[in-house]
């Protein structure tokens, strides 16, 4: 039995290595392959790959040349050389169309250097400096720069005793000061960073009155303003209205030195101090001293009524580039002790938004406030030892920014838009770019509501600076029923529309 199961599983083997011997079928091949039909030896089957068909690639190049010139062909490339430059002139045309439909900018105005940003007094370079030695000013600069300030009106730094003409000296440093050679180092430094120095040459800045009482300084004034021209940009008078009165020839001459200057490639500044308070006898010194600015007291100790109508009636007598904004001042005193500090951010607001050229006494970004004299310490780690100080600085600081950057801003037109005696709005706009509105409320206790109508003033606006609550930054507001808290400015925002 055994011996038949072996014989048959060898005849097993044997049919299926015979099976793997016959050759493959055409239909087991596949649609690709044919598979011929011959003997295999040793396993091997032999494969016959057809040929690849030719694909077509176009025509060659003599093909091309005969049916290029055919009439047929000839008439489709005009057509579409035709269609390409009616399209071209249809688009050219319609580039023109454009721009000439296209409302035109206004031309910018011609803005003088100290119309660009803040100016910035330094009385008492040793109070400012916090230190006996003047180059601690030069380490100041640039924080001035961060602040925008465009000029610095730096002294009087000459010579001279209250009240004796005889030891006036207007070309010589006084020790207070420092020396020459640290006064043209601070110079550098502000030219550095593209801020201008402004020298205040009142004579007798010692005594009871600006001016000596008799004509002597006359004849050292000239030779003392050739003298400096070499170094600062301008210059800056106290009493302008007494001496153009008392000695016309002598103001005349200074105002033609001055302005006709060709040395420098800028124009220089005259600017001139007036304690004048009232709007018409504000432009009469103006027009009587031909000075470029005059800082005066048309803001200072007013209601918001006499405020506006001040502004107003000096903006609409003279151009922007001759008006001058300031609270205070060298003799005057600071910002936050006239007017208290709680509207210290009120009033810079003010001041940097108003048509005209803001100035300020050094310390007024950070509510310095005059203690024994007009002349307190400058203050320079407030960080630390003061945060109200820091916020006023920094506040000044994004408002001065804005200034710079905005065109409604620094020559835009000015349109009141409401004053009470103890609130005031007014707009600013430049052409079509962004508007602004900035709305004040000296009132102590009470909330003023606005109801701000006017053709060129929309439902609603963005709030961009607020002096009492930061968080109102960015938030809508109603122009027709804003709410301005007590002791509060604020400016908002709105697109030009067509």
């Amino acid at each position: 039995m055994s011996n038949e199961t072996e014989v048959d599983m060898k005849d097993v083997e044997l049919n299926e290595v015979e099976q793997e011997k016959q050759p493959m079928k055409q239909s087991e091949a596949g649609n690709n392959y044919e598979i011929s039909p011959v003997s295999e030896k040793n396993g091997i089957v032999k494969i016959k790959i057809p040929e690849e068909e030719s694909k077509f690639t176009g025509l060659s190049k003599e093909e091309l040349m005969k049916v290029a010139g055919t009439p047929g062909w000839i008439k489709v490339r005009w057509a579409l050389l035709i269609l390409f430059w009616l399209g071209w002139l249809g688009m050219l045309a319609g580039a023109i169309a454009i721009i000439i439909q296209a409302p035109r900018c206004k031309p910018l105005p011609e803005m003088n250097w100290w119309n660009q940003g803040p100016l910035y007094q330094i009385g008492d370079i040793s109070v400012f400096a916090n230190s006996s030695d003047p180059k601690g000013v030069v380490d100041k600069v640039r924080t001035l720069d961060e602040l925008k300030v465009k000029g610095l009106i730096v002294g009087p730094i000459h010579v001279t005793t209250a009240d004796n003409q005889d030891e006036l000296n207007l070309v010589g440093v006084s020790k207070e000061a420092g020396s020459l050679t640290q006064f043209t180092d601070l110079i550098a430094a502000a030219h550095k960073r593209s801020i201008k120095v402004i020298l205040d040459l009142t004579p007798n800045y010692k005594g009871n009155e600006p001016w000596f009482s008799n004509n002597g300084v006359t004849l050292n004034l000239k030779p003392a303003i050739l003298y400096w021209m070499k170094y600062v940009d301008g210059f800056l008078f106290y009493n302008v209205e007494k001496i153009s009165s008392e000695a016309p020839s002598l103001w005349k001459e200074v105002e033609v030195l001055i302005h006709n200057q060709t040395e420098k490639a800028e124009k220089m500044v005259l600017i001139g101090v007036t304690n004048q308070t009232s709007p018409d006898d504000i432009a009469a010194t103006l027009n009587k001293t031909g000075v470029d600015l005059l800082l005066s007291g048309a803001l200072m100790f007013k209601s918001g009524l006499e405020v506006a109508d001040s502004v107003n009636s000096l903006y609409s007598t003279y151009n922007q580039t001759k008006l001058a904004w300031n609270i205070g001042g060298r003799i005057a005193g600071h910002l936050a002790s006239i007017v208290g500090l709680a509207k210290v951010k009120l009033n810079q607001l003010m001041l940097l938004t108003l048509p005209g050229t803001p100035v300020f006494n050094y310390g007024d970004e950070i509510g310095l406030s005059d203690e024994q004299s007009n002349n307190p310490s400058m203050v320079w780690n407030f960080k630390e030892e003061n945060k109200e100080m820091s916020t006023f600085r920094a506040f000044f600081k994004s408002v001065s920014e804005r200034r710079t950057k905005e065109r409604s801003l620094q020559f835009g037109e000015y349109l009141p838009l409401f004053n009470s005696t103890f609130a005031m709005a007014y707009l600013r706009q430049w052409d079509q770019n962004e508007r602004f509105i900035v709305a004040l409320n000296w009132h102590s206790n009470e909330t003023v509501t606005l109801q701000l109508k006017h053709a060129e003033v929309p439902e609603y606006a963005t709030v961009v600076f607020s002096s009492s609550d930061q968080n109102d930054v960015g938030k809508q507001v109603n122009l027709q029923n804003l709410e301005i808290a007590p002791e509060q400015g604020i400016m908002v925002k709105f697109p030009y529309i067509a």
